[in-house]
């Protein structure tokens, strides 16, 4: 797929979707510029511990920089000259930006700009970013489709992430940088996030600690397994023929009961959980479902996991590393205290 290894640089490359970019962009042939800042969002150990795997190919160039600094991103395109970006960081969490909204404009506003600038003035080939089905926000009509309106966001993160593709648009009619906007579906598996429900769900249930279940298990998400993800990332960077400016749901198109994702946790893990019932949150959605015939047509994508299947290998990552997960509870249980 790809031909003479083409230098890509790759923001968020510690996180969870841009390791798994990274590794497979790495086994194409590919040179790999990865960034990331390790902000203590969540534990930095576990982003180390995936930096530790992608350093240890030579065509992987670690670089350790905040996105918000515009004359360190400006070095790196001098230095690299990469032939595309793929964006994959940005300051996650929906409950997080209620309390916390000024990591969201530096990283997800400053650190967008400060990126996409520099790919135009290159320019870069491509400019691929993530997005998320946040942006659908209220939104009640199901499945979500790229087509619907996005004018209702819900929380401070959902209204940086359309923002990043709204400045996409005006770079891509401005100055016709190809720009791709990836909008993300609950993604889980191995390397995963310590702050989504699969891995927080799992680690109360083993702890026998109990579980949040907010709007009294009514919520329904359209969780997406990682390795599924993967290949549509790839596709979006390389597929030819994708039009100069694109907004693509990536997505399993299967949404699942949280009562359902929580008892099938509870069989993989041979304990049951105990379950505090609880009204919804600020910034919580009823429901996400992706339309993703766009996906299928341009990219071809197709999820192939099934939740069960997609949980047994989560599940079995997280026992295979003790050490790494009880660093990253420690390190979540400090930082609340």
């Amino acid at each position: 797929m790809v031909e003479n290894m083409p230098t890509i640089l790759l923001t968020g490359s510690a996180g969870f979707i841009g390791f798994h970019v990274a590794k497979a962009l790495l086994e194409t042939g590919a040179r790999v510029i990865g960034i990331d800042d390790f902000n203590p969002y969540y534990s930095p150990d576990l982003k180390r511990a995936r930096w530790e795997i992608l350093c240890a190919n030579d065509s992987f160039v670690p670089r350790e920089l905040d996105l918000a600094d515009r004359h360190g991103v400006e070095k790196s395109f001098r230095d690299f000259s990469p032939d595309l970006v793929c964006h994959m960081a940005a300051q996650a969490g929906v409950r997080y930006s209620l309390r916390n909204p000024y990591a969201y404009q530096r990283s997800n506003l400053e650190g967008f700009l400060n990126l996409i600038e520099q790919a135009r003035l290159l320019p870069v080939k491509r400019f691929v970013y993530a997005s998320s089905s946040s942006v659908y926000g209220g939104n009640t009509k199901m499945p979500y489709s790229e087509t619907d309106p996005v004018n209702t966001p819900v929380s401070l993160y959902a209204a940086t992430k359309r923002a990043n593709e709204l400045m996409a648009y005006s770079y891509t009619h401005l100055w016709g940088l190809q720009t791709v906007g990836l909008r993300f579906f609950t993604v889980y598996g191995p390397w995963g996030r310590p702050d989504m429900a699969y891995w927080s769900f799992l680690e109360a249930i083993m702890h026998q600690e109990p579980i949040n279940i907010f709007n009294y298990g009514n919520n329904r998400r359209d969780f997406t397994y990682i390795d599924d993800v993967t290949p549509g990332v790839l596709a979006a960077l390389f597929t030819d023929a994708l039009g100069s400016y694109e907004i693509i749901n990536l997505g399993n198109h299967q949404p699942v009961n949280v009562l359902d994702f929580v008892k099938t946790l509870e069989v993989l893990a041979g304990r049951e959980a105990m379950k505090k019932m609880l009204p919804a949150q600020p910034g919580d959605v009823v429901a996400t479902y992706a339309d993703i015939a766009a996906a299928r047509t341009k990219l071809g994508f197709e999820p192939k996991t099934a939740l069960k299947d997609g949980l047994r290998h989560f599940v079995g990552w997280y026992t295979a590393h003790p050490e790494l997960v009880l660093a990253v509870r420690n390190f979540g249980r400090s930082s609340r205290d």
